[in-house]
């Protein structure tokens, strides 16, 4: 859409996302902060700056994730990042887990049943996303 694959490259050691390979993806990068920037900034009702920011966010998203998906990687990579993506799961999953361990054993039952709901849900989520990556993958020819 707008961006480009070649301008940027995939963060492998801080985080999930891209990072600017290229002087084109700093201005690009610099471009869409400012475009957020602005928006909160324009002299609009408080529903039409929301309804402009949601907009802008969406189209950024998209773009951003069309430009994750066009950056090819090479066997290497994609085992390194899967690794990676997997050890970050479970670290997530077990979080989850303490926290839900813990919460469940305290006398609040005022936060138990505020965050335990949540808790759950993301945990279910998470194996709902295996499950259907799973049957998914199984069919592929990888």
């Amino acid at each position: 859409m707008l961006g480009k694959a070649a301008w940027f490259t995939r963060r492998r050691y801080s985080g999930w996302g891209l990072a600017p390979k290229t002087w084109q993806g700093w201005v690009y990068i610099l471009i869409a902060t400012g475009l957020l920037a602005l928006s909160q900034n324009l002299p609009v009702a408080g529903l039409t700056k929301s309804i402009i920011l949601a907009i802008l966010i969406f189209i950024l998203l998209l773009d951003f994730l069309q430009i994750m998906a066009s950056i090819k990687l090479d066997e290497r990579d994609f085992k390194i990042e899967a690794i990676a993506e997997r050890n970050a799961a479970w670290t997530m999953v077990a979080g989850l887990g303490a926290t839900a361990a813990y919460i469940s054993s305290t006398q609040n039952q005022e936060l138990i049943a505020l965050v335990m709901p949540f808790l759950i849900g993301i945990l279910l989520l998470g194996f709902g996303v295996k499950l259907l990556s799973n049957i998914w993958l199984k069919n592929r020819d990888l």
